[in-house]
């Protein structure tokens, strides 16, 4: 093996364990925190959604596509839900509220 071979693979095997131990990360934080829908302020969201793929794309406070990690426990304290499809739900008990209200 050739120093170009050698320095590819030292390169590679550097990828490689630094996405081993984002990954280690992420679960180990996952554990003692919850998903918490709607509650991600502009920029702080913790991972991509349909409209984008990276952490801090937020470009809304309290999009309830976006979700950012909280302690155990504080989602609803904090104004989100632990799962989208509540978030949604209530949205469209909201619409159909100020529709009724309009009449």
């Amino acid at each position: 093996m050739n120093k170009r071979h050698a320095l590819v693979a030292a390169a590679l095997a550097s990828v490689c364990a630094a996405n081993a131990s984002a990954a280690g990360q992420m679960d180990t934080q996952a554990k003692d925190q919850d998903k918490c829908y709607g509650a991600a302020k502009a920029g702080q969201n913790d991972c991509g959604t349909l409209v984008h793929a990276c952490a801090g794309q937020a470009t809304v406070d309290n999009d309830l596509a976006e979700w950012k990690y909280v302690p155990k426990g504080s989602c609803e304290k904090v104004g989100g839900k632990l799962n989208p499809r509540d978030q949604s739900k209530q949205q469209g008990e909201d619409k159909g509220a100020a529709k009724g209200g309009r009449r």
